[in-house]
């Protein structure tokens, strides 16, 4: 008769998960082989779910996220976030903040979040045309316009993949 073999817990995981079992053992074995997603704006959470598989729009191209990725704290860009789960892609156009990794959850802090397909050709022209009628005569007014560009280009983008799909 073939006994299987018992691992002996560490003292570490004994203490994690059987004397002391706190929120975050619970929600990380919840979580195995997935990703959960948190979006945060100054007046609510927008989003809160688990998936797959997610994609940030980052300041220089996008990021994707799988489980037991390593952590990471970057700067968002304008763009398009994606998260994919078995019952489909829920996707965000997102203004420029920072997204942090840690732990298979993902914190998207930002000014405004808004469901993609909300996001229209005619509100992204508006939005470079708006960009572009600020002034530039200061650093600081250079650096508003080049900001508002930045968020309309987004929108440009999203509202392209929108007409896409």
């Amino acid at each position: 008769m073939a006994s299987t073999p018992v691992t002996e817990p560490t003292v570490q995981s004994a203490i994690e998960n059987t004397l002391m079992p706190s929120i975050v053992t619970e929600q990380a074995a919840r979580l195995k082989g997935q990703v959960r997603l948190v979006v945060v704006t100054p007046e609510k959470a927008a989003f809160d779910g688990v998936g797959e598989f997610v994609v940030l729009p980052m300041f220089d191209g996008e990021l994707g996220v799988l489980p037991g990725r390593s952590p990471l704290i970057g700067r968002l860009g304008a763009g398009e976030l994606r998260v994919r789960a078995a019952a489909g892609t829920t996707r965000f156009y997102v203004e420029p903040g920072f997204a942090q990794v840690r732990d298979n959850v993902v914190t998207v802090l930002t000014a405004r979040a808004v469901k993609a397909e909300t996001v229209t050709a005619a509100a992204a022209a508006q939005a470079a045309a708006t960009a572009e009628a600020l002034p530039s005569g200061t650093a600081v007014e250079r650096a508003n316009k080049d900001r508002a560009r930045e968020r309309a280009q987004g929108m440009k983008k999203v509202a392209a993949r929108n007409a896409a799909v």
